[in-house]
């Protein structure tokens, strides 16, 4: 049998890295080395039996030794959170360019054969996304660039470092642009949280404390698309192992404005919440949706989690963390 190559995962400590490295357990990987600078007891998920590192990948040594004999890397590592942390903290996001650059680096020096790059949609010019009905965005409207100040500059910035790796020295890069990744095992009070787990938590707390009203940031007609964990963790290994050799959007094309969302939400918890609009809160572009026409072409998929479906099970993981934490029941069963 050929031997396994090892595979790292950079953010293996996050959200999305922890359910990476669940499904490369579950497809039969052992040689897995997951590298976060978190201390380990803050990871949302730890598994025993995989090499567990603490660094910061934004220093390159730190990537030298987490590449060491590497044959995949997948870089899920970037500072970043919901929209109130990307626009408060702009020079933080921009800071995790040193993460891409440095493993890149490493990458090409510790001879590994695949190296994944998590970006964003974060990435799409500004200008196309003043609407709430907005069209589809299609990986072409990356440019002329008008990205997301600080975070999303980032992202484009270091889209175009592993091309340029790939055209210069042969390591092969793929690059997907993640629309919204929600799902349990993720972040969902502190500030970082991202829009369905915000209001998850909200109509939790309302219900636990009988305050049966909800604040939103912006007028909640603004418009998004949510991909599913699950869906997200299957798209980035049909990615990784494909030919696609340009960035490519990772999204649901399921568009809903914030209010529809809360609709929802209320409805899995059993609440009937009054709405207040907080107009000078961060609240991102008027639209953004996926255009797939890309994937389903070079892959014969795409996202496919209703909405409905997945946040179910994000909102019961959530109310048993929140039960958990503040000894209160809230929310339907």
């Amino acid at each position: 049998m050929k031997k396994q190559p090892l595979i790292v995962v950079a953010g293996g400590g996050g959200f999305i890295g922890g359910h990476l490295v669940a499904d490369l357990l579950r497809r039969g990987h052992t040689q897995i080395r997951s590298v976060d600078i978190k201390p380990l007891g803050e990871w949302y998920q730890v598994f025993p039996q995989i090499e567990n590192i603490v660094a910061d990948l934004k220093d390159k040594d730190a990537c030298l030794a987490a590449c060491r004999g590497a044959g995949e890397i997948y870089n899920l590592a970037a500072d970043m959170g919901g929209m109130g942390f990307i626009e408060q903290n702009k020079a933080l996001c921009m800071l995790s360019v040193l993460i891409n650059t440095h493993l890149l680096m490493a990458a090409l020096e510790s001879g590994v054969e695949r190296f994944f790059f998590a970006s964003s949609a974060c990435v799409y010019n500004a200008d196309k996304q003043r609407a709430a009905d907005v069209e589809p965005l299609k990986e072409a409207d990356a440019y002329p660039a008008l990205a997301e100040d600080g975070y999303g500059w980032e992202k484009l910035f270091s889209e175009r470092m592993c091309r340029h790796f790939y055209e210069d020295f042969g390591l092969i890069t793929r690059v997907a642009r993640f629309h919204n990744v929600y799902g349990p095992h993720g972040t969902w009070e502190g500030g970082r949280e991202k829009a369905p787990a915000a209001v998850c938590r909200k109509v939790l707390e309302a219900l636990a404390t009988g305050q049966h009203e909800i604040e939103l940031w912006g007028d909640g007609r603004q418009t998004r698309s949510f991909m599913y964990i699950d869906d997200c963790i299957a798209g980035i290994d049909k990615i990784m192992h494909s030919d696609i050799d340009e960035p490519i959007n990772l999204g649901s094309s399921e568009l809903v404005s914030i209010n529809e969302l809360v609709d929802l939400v209320e409805a899995i918890g059993g609440a009937k919440l009054r709405r207040t609009y907080n107009l000078s809160a961060p609240k991102g572009v008027n639209g953004r949706n996926s255009d797939n026409t890309k994937i389903r072409g070079y892959l014969g998929w795409e996202p496919s989690t209703p909405l409905a479906e997945g946040m179910r099970k994000t909102f019961a993981w959530i109310r048993g963390e929140y039960q958990a934490k503040y000894g209160v029941q809230a929310g339907a069963a």
